[in-house]
């Protein structure tokens, strides 16, 4: 249910979808509190149309981002690889005749498997069931490059870190290159720093300029979708310091597992 309620908020809380229902709100409430109303209204469309602009999108991006590209020419002294999942699979698509990563999630497998081949180093991929298996039969079919470990359990962050954990600390492992969206990186850092882990981040999707001129305040669905993205990591790392803060995962992990929570 936890897992459930927090897809949910997240799906209505961010754009699209936020700005959409605070502008229908708004045209329910011109009714009978016209201005009101109308503030509402005009704030949920614009802030709509602003969040789907490059220039927008730009700039909270660059809020959530807190690390540079990964410098392969230098030393990392990591002992493994890890390529953490939350973009999109697919089960079965039919060019392929099997599962495939598609968007988000293939650019990570993409810059993982290059940062394996540079460095020689073992991969462990973690997500849900069918993601990781989409992420280790795309990694072996379309870079060439094998899984060693895979976590197929974890729903979010967090259980990416414990999950890990349980796989690499057995081996020795504590030093790893942690690769996934530069949005998303510090967050899960710092979720792997506290799992026990010495963390070399591994951005992907480092911000660039991207459009020019007047195409920057042209909306657009990729600029959407990178504020969405962003937008729920400005609000999920102070959400994770205050689960850790309280200790809210540890009791929701006992009471899961049927153990008596004080």
């Amino acid at each position: 249910m936890y897992f459930v309620v927090k897809a949910v908020l997240r799906n209505l809380l961010l754009p699209p979808a936020g700005p959409l229902i605070l502008a229908m709100i708004g045209a329910l409430l011109m009714w009978r509190r016209r201005r009101f109303g109308g503030v509402l209204l005009a704030g949920g469309l614009a802030s709509l149309w602003l969040f789907s602009t490059p220039i927008v999108a730009d700039a909270v991006s660059r809020l959530a981002e807190h690390y540079p590209a990964l410098d392969l020419s230098k030393p990392t002294n990591a002992h493994a690889i890890v390529i953490l999942g939350g973009g999109a699979e697919r089960n079965f698509a039919p060019e392929y005749l099997g599962p495939e990563a598609d968007f988000g999630l293939l650019e990570r497998l993409s810059y993982g498997a290059y940062v394996a081949r540079q460095t020689g180093l073992p991969i462990l991929v973690s997500g849900a069931p069918s993601e990781a298996i989409a992420m280790r039969t795309s990694l072996a079919r379309d870079f060439g490059v094998a899984t060693r470990w895979v976590d197929n359990q974890s729903r979010d962050t967090y259980e990416n870190a414990r999950f890990s954990a349980r796989m690499l600390n057995p081996e020795g492992i504590t030093r790893i290159i942690l690769v996934t969206s530069s949005t998303h990186l510090f967050r899960a850092a710092h979720e792997y720093q506290s799992a026990g882990f010495d963390v070399v981040p591994a951005p992907v999707g480092v911000w660039a300029p991207r459009e020019i001129g007047v195409f920057r305040l042209v909306p657009g669905p990729a600029a959407l979708m990178r504020s969405n993205l962003a937008v729920y990591e400005l609000i999920g790392e102070p959400v994770r310091r205050l689960q850790a803060v309280l200790g809210l995962r540890e009791r929701f992990d006992k009471k899961a597992a049927g153990v008596a929570v004080n």
